[in-house]
């Protein structure tokens, strides 16, 4: 028993002790502190993990998730225009683009002898120093939306690209796609050929650059990404936009200024027409006048005879 009570003893006061230490209530504060917070994230941790199986996640942007639908490339809009030419070191422009505010001497190079008439250049007609047939390549990545085999205009492919941009190819043969292919830039098209409508060209690709259905110059754009002519397009508009304005408002200034030149010249011959009412008015008083005189005159002369009778 006595053992007992002295280890009991020995115990309590090694207890005692430790609560008496400074640090003492503050570790078990921060301990007591630590096992409720990390209760409570584990709690809370436990309860996501169980609501998250009642969640059908179907959006899109779940990283991970498989999605049916084709990705969208947004490199298309960082492209530049290439030429058409598989051997860019050595591409010889045959004919350039018919530019209505080009000089008068670029303007007859670029018009095709056909049929006894001339027509105008609606794209660049390039070959190869060689004068050989050469690969044809996608000037940028696009869908296929025509391949038709022409004789006048010696085949042709057309890809459409973003905003209603269409990149044409004439003149080519053995061809590669089909329409709806989608195409890579630099992808070969076709082999370069000939056309019944520029046999003066040789062998060569016809090359145009269309957007909404108007050809473009595409020397303005080679090297330079997709965009630039979508800005350029809408600057074009703008300036139609104000020229047509302006033009509007010019025959509105000029119509005002006829119609106040009618009215100035209306006003004289009213003014005129009154003037001359003011007149015969004038006179035909002047006249009534002149004949109550003269009748005046008559009826005195006619009671003096009757006078000078009666006198008699």
């Amino acid at each position: 028993m006595r053992e007992e009570e002295k280890k009991r003893s020995s115990q309590n006061s090694s207890f005692k002790r430790f609560f008496k230490k400074r640090w003492a209530f503050p570790a078990i504060y921060i301990a007591s502190a630590a096992i409720i917070l990390s209760a409570v994230l584990w709690y809370q941790n436990s309860n996501s993990a169980k609501n998250q199986d009642d969640f059908d996640y179907n959006a899109t942007d779940v990283p991970g998730k498989n999605i049916n639908e084709p990705a969208v490339e947004v490199n298309r809009q960082m492209e530049n225009f290439m030429m058409p030419v598989k051997e860019a070191d050595s591409p010889v422009i045959q004919r350039h683009f018919y530019d209505m505010n080009g000089k008068a001497e670029e303007q007859e190079a670029a018009l095709v002898f056909y049929n006894n008439s001339y027509h105008q250049n609606t794209g660049v007609d390039i070959g190869i120093e060689s004068g050989e047939t050469f690969d044809v390549i996608a000037a940028l990545s696009g869908t296929v939306t025509k391949v038709a085999e022409d004789v006048l205009l010696g085949n042709v492919i057309e890809i459409e690209h973003d905003n209603g941009i269409v990149t044409q190819y004439q003149s080519v043969t053995e061809m590669n796609v089909e329409v709806g292919d989608q195409v890579k830039q630099g992808q070969v098209l076709a082999k370069a050929g000939e056309s019944m409508f520029d046999e003066e060209a040789g062998v060569h690709v016809h090359f145009e650059i269309r957007k909404d259905g108007v050809p473009v110059n595409p020397h303005n754009y080679f090297q330079k990404p997709l965009s630039s002519l979508q800005e350029d397009t809408s600057s074009d508009k703008a300036n139609a936009a104000d020229e047509e304005k302006a033009e509007e408002d010019k025959a509105s200034d000029e119509q005002s200024t006829e119609d106040g030149k009618s009215l100035e010249e209306d006003q004289p011959l009213e003014d005129d027409k009154s003037l001359e009412e003011d007149q015969s008015s004038e006179e035909n008083a002047g006249d009534k006048e002149k004949d109550s005189s003269e009748k005046d005159k008559t009826e005195d002369g006619t009671k003096q005879d009757k006078k000078e009778s009666a006198d008699a």
